[in-house]
This record gives structure tokens, sequence and C-alpha cells, in this order.
């Protein structure tokens, strides 16, 4: 039997949308999903076509799409609007780098028909709370871009399943108590998720994500406020996803 090392995790995860479930945050991030969600599909569809066989990244947008109980005609709509059949706003996905209170660094990835005026949103929510807009690249150094394709955990044994993943081409895989994450190199992405799928391993979430290389260690006060500028930030319904180089401590959490 080959030794499979046991892999460390990668710096661990730093969605913020994590930690607002956490929070007990589910009502307010429904009332924005079915938007982002459809934001989604017509950037996939405007990036690589409208037929989901041939276009990966639509197709996990669809399937999250379902996922959410998004209507059909809603998802045929964005479709549409992404392959320019139908008339409508012009969306470009653009990310932005800033920093929070304590030196926090912050990726932001953004879906907007009007550059001018999220650039402005973001900017205020930076000011407002604490942190500041930063120059491109000034913080994605401190970053590794990612493939990431998350799994449920049960009933999977931790070796096999390493060696199963590293062979389909993942980069590493870490296990939690409750879900696994496979991490690749962002173009071997739906190489190794089609892998996974042809083992009939069904994955949870698929896409691109940003993982700290440092960590930043911040004061409970700081991660307080923090929280409030990350907060501000996932309310604008332009940022789609948050992603951050420090760890919540529980204790921050209750300040909320």
């Amino acid at each position: 039997m080959v030794n499979v090392p046991k892999w460390k995790t990668m710096a661990g995860h730093s969605k913020w949308k994590n930690i607002r479930i956490r929070k007990g945050k589910q009502d307010a991030i429904r009332g924005k999903l079915f938007t982002k969600i459809s934001r989604e599909i017509i950037v996939a569809a405007k990036m690589g076509g409208g037929d989901i066989n041939m276009n990966p990244r639509l197709r996990l947008a669809v399937e999250k799409a379902r996922e959410a109980s998004v209507p059909v005609d809603n998802i045929k709509r964005s479709i549409a609007r992404g392959t320019g059949e139908v008339e409508g706003a012009d969306y470009e996905e653009i990310v932005y780098e800033g920093y929070g209170p304590g030196g926090a660094a912050l990726m932001l990835e953004v879906y907007t028909e009007n550059r001018n005026r999220t650039v402005s949103e973001v900017r205020h929510a930076f000011s407002k709370n604490g942190g500041n807009m930063a120059e491109n690249g000034s913080v994605s150094w401190q970053f590794k871009h990612l493939g990431q394709i998350v799994l449920d955990a049960a009933g999977k044994d931790e070796d096999d399943f390493t060696m199963l993943a590293l062979e389909a081409g993942a980069e590493d895989v870490v296990f939690e108590e409750e879900d696994i994450t496979v991490y690749t190199a962002v173009e071997d992405l739906h190489k190794v998720n089609g892998e996974l799928e042809k083992q009939g391993i069904k994955t949870k979430e698929v896409g691109l994500t940003y993982i700290p290389t440092n960590k930043a260690n911040l004061s409970e006060e700081d991660q307080v406020k923090l929280l409030k500028l990350l907060d501000a930030l996932e309310d604008l319904d332009d940022v789609q996803e948050t992603y951050m180089n420090v760890d919540i401590d529980d204790e921050a959490l209750e300040e909320m």
C-alpha cells in the first residue's frame, strides 16, 4: 500500500460567507442570493457561451441556482443575457484589493455593469469602517489563487480519498469535521472535478478561491471592526465573494 502523507491545510478557509453562516445571517444571505447567482450565470455565459455541456463554469453556476431554487425561467433569462440573445446589463468581473482594521488584507470579487458606481460604493464601505482600498497587486501577493472543490467528508477514508484526488491532479487535500476541500491549480479545476465525478463523487461547491499565504494577527477589537467592514461589503449587491487573511475568534463573533 502506498504511504500517503497527511496534507496540511493551505492556510485555511477565508470566505466571509462561511463566517456569516456561523453568525446566523442565513436569512440576510438568502435575500440577495438570487441576484448574486443570476449575475454569476450571466458572467459565466458571457465568458464561455451558453451551452452548459461546453462551459463548466456555467454548468456549476446553473447547478448552484437549481440548489437555491432559482426559477428555471430566471436561469434561462440569465443565460440569454450573458450570450447577448436578450438585452440587459453587461456585467464585467473585477477583483478589488484593500486593507481593513489592524492591517487585514482583503480580496473582493465583483460583478458589475457600472464600474464607477461599484468602486465608489466599495471605497465608501472601506472608509466608513476603518479600512481603505489598495492598488492592484499591493494585496494579492499575500494570497494564492486556486481552484477549490468542497465535498462531504462522510464515509470517505482520508488516505484513500487523498490519493484519489492527487492522482486526479489536485495540489492539496484538507479534511475537516464535515467537509473535504480539494485545492487545484486554477487551470486544473474542471479537469480534477471531472475526474472525481467519474468516480461517482458528488461535490458540494466548485469554484476559484483566494487562500492567504500568511495570516494577520488582529486584536479582538480590530476583529470586531473587521467583521463590521465585511458585513458592509457583503451587503453590496455587486460583491460576489470576499476573502481575508484573518482567522476570526469566537469571542469577536459574539461581540457582533
